[in-house]
């Protein structure tokens, strides 16, 4: 996924992008610069909360995903050739809905990322691109899920740029 053409992306696909380790070093230096609630920089301030341990932040568990999907896209394109000759490319995001953080990550925690190919459309505003919209889960080593996020991004259709080209 996001290193397909439009066309060429199947309802229902899930890729699993990655994993991700959360340690006490990653989720106070995190939170430091990004989100810092007591319960994220230190244990006490876990203690002390409705968490009752040092706990990652949402946005961190978020961050994390994006690491894993760029890390991801890296990896494949390094090790395979392009279906139609090169890649497409990406367009922006127009938005996200429905975030979910239904459970705490903990120290210690490996988050696994999947994604999965909800819904596509043609954009009539923008001819030659297409809008996706792919289910983000992160699940940790126990299989709780810890996010939830359905995510669009523009991504370029093959055929119509293909045919720009050739006029």
């Amino acid at each position: 996924m996001f290193v397909e053409f439009y066309e060429d992306m199947q309802l229902g696909e899930e890729v699993l992008v990655g994993s991700y380790r959360f340690t006490e070093d990653n989720i106070v230096r995190f939170a430091r610069r990004f989100d810092p609630q007591p319960f994220h920089l230190s244990e006490e301030g876990g203690r002390n909360s409705i968490f009752g341990h040092l706990c990652a932040s949402g946005w961190q568990t978020a961050s994390a995903w994006m690491y894993c999907n760029l890390t991801y896209q890296e990896a494949f394109r390094a090790t395979h050739q392009p279906r139609r000759g090169r890649w497409p490319e990406l367009g922006p995001s127009p938005g996200f809905e429905d975030l979910r953080w239904p459970k705490p990550v903990y120290v210690g925690d490996e988050v696994t990322y999947s994604a999965t190919l909800l819904a596509k459309r043609p954009l009539a505003s923008r001819p030659g691109w297409g809008m996706v919209t792919v289910h983000i889960v992160g699940r940790k080593q126990t299989g709780e899920e810890v996010i939830s996020i359905k995510c669009k991004v523009l991504v370029e259709m093959f055929g119509a740029t293909e045919a720009q080209s050739a006029q």
